[in-house]
């Protein structure tokens, strides 16, 4: 039985593709014991129902996903692992960087990895889940017990017929996830509008440069492999380019009126910046202009 820790757009993808009978979703404090009843529209092939069901009390699962948001994920876990065997590994599907690390302080006997993702998925209704864009998703360990499950994780997960590999360095991968996500969420959350449309706006043009040179710096601190301001910037603006049409996480959070990703992002790049006494004053600027948007 594989357990998912979050039924939003990215646990009901996963619910949806890996073998019927052998997913439940984990449920929270107090949640109604009724299955969850959703249609799922994949990439090709029509539209079809998923019943879910929970996890029940006398079930242990072999695999816990975690796909809650990043700020979510401490109480969560609090919540649950004390309930699941110390050998169940746990995959851990935060944006940004800080959750996955504080988690793994936290639970040093538990096997855990972390998994970033490109696979696009969201719900336009509430009873609807849409595989909305095709991509990779990559598992790496975070300690060595989570070394020891990781070949196993791949396997279970590849059953979904998603496009799952193996990462022998999940920082690296998730730093590269986070770039991106540095570059783009937050200007899309503050200029309304989608990825593609942002590269137009004098406000993206002004601070864009700036930004990729406090994320340099802030690579080069971290330990990752250098990369120059420019090709930070080329990276960012192709990504908008080839998403061009898409509405990123960020921008849809602040839309629905849901708390933001933005501590884990660019307000993870602040708290390293004071930590290596890098100056960071415009992801300090785009952090705090997405917490006003309420």
């Amino acid at each position: 039985m594989i357990a998912i820790l979050g039924a939003g757009s990215l646990g009901r993808l996963w619910a949806a593709t890996l073998p019927a009978g052998q997913v439940a979703f984990v449920p929270r404090p107090g949640q109604a014991t009724e299955p969850v009843h959703f249609r799922f529209c994949p990439i090709r092939g029509v539209t079809r129902p998923v019943t879910v069901p929970w996890l029940q009390s006398r079930q242990t699962p072999s695999l816990l996903l975690v796909t809650t948001k990043a700020g979510d994920t401490l109480t969560a876990l609090n919540a649950n692992l004390p309930l699941i065997p110390t050998n169940t590994p746990v995959v851990l599907f935060q944006n940004g960087l800080g959750s996955q690390q504080h988690a793994t302080e936290a639970w040093p006997d538990h096997p855990i990895l972390a998994a970033t993702t490109t696979e696009g998925a969201n719900r336009p209704e509430a009873d609807l889940t849409v595989h909305a864009g095709e991509g990779e998703t990559w598992i790496g360990a975070m300690n060595a017990s989570g070394e020891a499950h990781l070949a196993e994780v791949v396997r279970w997960l590849v059953q979904s017929g998603l496009n799952v590999h193996t990462e022998s360095d999940i920082l690296s991968r998730l730093w590269q996830k986070l770039v991106i996500n540095a570059g783009i969420n937050a200007f899309t959350a503050i200029l309304n509008c989608q990825n593609g449309q942002l590269l137009e706006h004098t406000f993206f043009q002004q601070w864009i440069d700036p930004l990729c040179q406090e994320i340099s710096q802030l690579l080069n601190s971290a330990g990752q492999p250098e990369q120059t301001p420019d090709t930070l910037r080329a990276r960012i603006e192709n990504v908008a380019r080839k998403t061009a049409a898409n509405t990123s996480s960020m921008l849809a959070d602040v839309l629905a009126g849901r708390d933001t990703e933005i501590d884990f992002i660019n307000g993870y790049l602040v708290r390293l910046g004071q930590q290596h006494g890098v100056d960071t004053q415009v992801n300090q600027m785009l952090t705090e202009r997405v917490q006003h948007l309420k």
